[in-house]
């Protein structure tokens, strides 16, 4: 696989990565620890490098997890984790400047390495000025404990504001056919600053593979039973986005998810999806979207396609959605 960079200090990593969330956190039933330590090395024999974790996926099991999948190969790999809540089972934002150096220090024992590679604002969080977020980030690298600093779900004027402090790698932002406002004002920051853009649930939480449909029954404690977006009249109205992905995977010999995942990888050279999958099969799927081409006729089709469907139904409970692009 083709290595990609994010920001303009050198970070490489494989043009696909692996969100790591599912394996511990989110969705019922948790995998087995020792099927997804597999996983994890089985991706990086396949050419991943890059592989995103947080703090509060399980809390903290999610990092202890890739701290030992991960350790043969810590040379070779980039890990991103996150610092940003309060936990436990975390209620509210804390980025106090002493927080984020606790959740630092033990995030390098749960991950066992001397040095977290990116290190993400999991919110940004409007009780810390985001100049004190990205100096102390900035401290932590200079000592030699974190490489780069990352943000997730910012604005455009708080990536400007942080940025100026502390150069920042990679901004990671939902993105996909399905979800796309950071269009608007996000992207041309990204471009302007020379700033990557991770996104995350690229596949729309599993919708745009096509294996979800209004007759599906998400389990308990399954995230998305609270998403707006994933109630059966939304996920029953929002099926011509499926269609469309369907038609140009025929044409293209290629599943919904590869034609969902290249078309991400087309938009910027910049961009790194981290699908996550807790099985094999579907990880070698998506991989291989990164050896599909879309030409400029394909691209300019899959947009006037999509422009003309109205997605139904808001990414987040109002709850959560006021703690995004701040």
């Amino acid at each position: 696989m083709q290595p990609r960079l994010l920001g303009r200090n050198g970070l490489s990593v494989s043009a696909l990565g692996l969100g790591c969330m599912g394996m511990s956190f989110a969705y019922e039933p948790i995998p087995d620890r020792s099927a997804m330590i597999a996983l994890l090395r089985a991706a990086v024999e396949r050419g991943v490098t890059f592989f995103d974790t947080a703090e509060v996926y399980g809390p903290y099991t999610n990092e202890d997890l890739l701290g030992e999948a991960l350790a043969p190969f810590r040379d070779q790999v980039v890990i991103a984790t996150k610092f940003g809540f309060k936990t436990e089972a975390f209620p509210g934002l804390d980025s106090r400047p002493e927080r984020i150096r606790s959740v630092a220090e033990a995030a390098l024992k749960r991950l066992r390495t001397d040095c977290i590679d990116l290190f993400y604002q999991h919110r940004v969080d409007p009780q810390v000025p985001i100049e004190d977020v990205a100096g102390t980030v900035g401290d932590l690298i200079r000592e030699g404990k974190v490489k780069h600093f990352g943000l997730s779900e910012a604005g455009a004027d708080t990536l400007r504001r942080a940025h100026a402090v502390q150069p920042v790698a990679a901004l990671q932002s939902e993105y996909s056919l399905w979800q796309r406002e950071i269009e608007t004002d996000i992207l041309p920051a990204l471009e302007e600053l020379g700033i990557g853009l991770v996104p995350f649930s690229p596949l729309g939480r599993g919708y745009l593979t096509g294996t979800v449909d209004e007759n599906t029954t998400l389990q308990a404690g399954d995230l998305r039973n609270t998403l707006p977006r994933f109630t059966p009249e939304a996920r029953k109205a929002n099926h011509a986005l499926v269609a469309l992905l369907t038609t140009m995977g025929t044409r293209k010999q290629a599943t919904p998810a590869q034609i969902a995942l290249a078309w991400l990888l087309a938009q910027k050279p910049w961009i790194v999806p981290i699908p996550g999958t807790t099985k094999l099969a579907r990880l070698e799927e998506n991989l291989g979207a990164a050896d599909i081409v879309l030409t400029a006729q394909d691209l300019a089709e899959i947009r006037s396609a999509a422009s003309q469907i109205t997605v139904q139904g808001a990414r987040y409970p109002k709850f959560m959605q006021q703690a995004v692009n701040r």
